[in-house]
């Protein structure tokens, strides 16, 4: 065999262990920098249940046999949450009234929601309309002055005056009961009464204002 056959063999042994090593030095960089270490600690934990959610603010009321109820979402939904409740007469709706004569009517505003409210108002409608009760009428104009209004919740006088005061009075005009939480109902008495001094030119006649219950949260 020539020498330089021999010499090529020896650099080939050698050469073997040298590519063995480097071999083996990348399969253990690869494994780490799959895996990010080769041995520790670990602890973790997994939040599955993340959630928030809106609650509602329903507004209820009821005559006081319960017999009549309406509710804010009538209108549609609680996307609307806003209603028309024509079934439940405040002033009584009599129509034989006479001087000193009063009518009570007594009521309940109740939040059927799950989120309590942060205000409560009562806003009247910004006129007070006169109009005929039947087909003989007196020729009286004011009549809205001679019907006086008395609001109460349990001990606390809401609103007294005249119904002519009544109509687009401001808020600072009520005291309004601690707006209900969630549930709570508030009573409400409407004491409507003809003033004694009303003579034969109020007969025949009514007088009305609407009003508007609010809840805000």
């Amino acid at each position: 065999m020539s020498t330089k056959l021999r010499t090529s063999a020896l650099k080939r042994i050698r050469f073997a262990p040298v590519a063995l090593l480097a071999g083996i030095f990348a399969a253990v960089l690869l494994s780490l920098s799959l895996t990010g270490t080769l041995s520790g600690f670990a602890a973790s934990i997994t939040n599955s249940s993340n959630t928030a959610a809106t609650g509602t603010l329903v507004m209820q009321e009821q005559n006081a046999g319960a017999t009549v109820t309406c509710l804010s979402t009538d209108g549609g939904s609680v996307s609307t949450n806003s209603a028309t409740c024509s079934t439940i007469n405040k002033f009584g709706g009599s129509t034989t009234m006479t001087p000193g004569n009063t009518v009570n009517t007594p009521i309940s505003i109740k939040n059927t929601g799950t989120a309590n409210a942060a205000t409560f108002t009562l806003t009247p409608g910004a006129t007070c309309t006169q109009s005929a009760n039947g087909t003989q009428n007196g020729t009286a104009t004011d009549l809205c002055a001679k019907m006086n209004l008395v609001i109460t919740s349990g001990s606390t006088t809401v609103f007294s005056g005249t119904l002519a005061s009544f109509k687009g009075a401001p808020a600072s005009a009520f005291t309004m009961p601690a707006a209900p939480a969630a549930g709570a109902s508030v009573p409400f008495n409407f004491a409507v009464t003809l003033d004694q001094s009303a003579g034969n030119a109020y007969q025949g006649l009514a007088a009305s204002v609407p009003m508007t219950w609010t809840f805000t949260a």
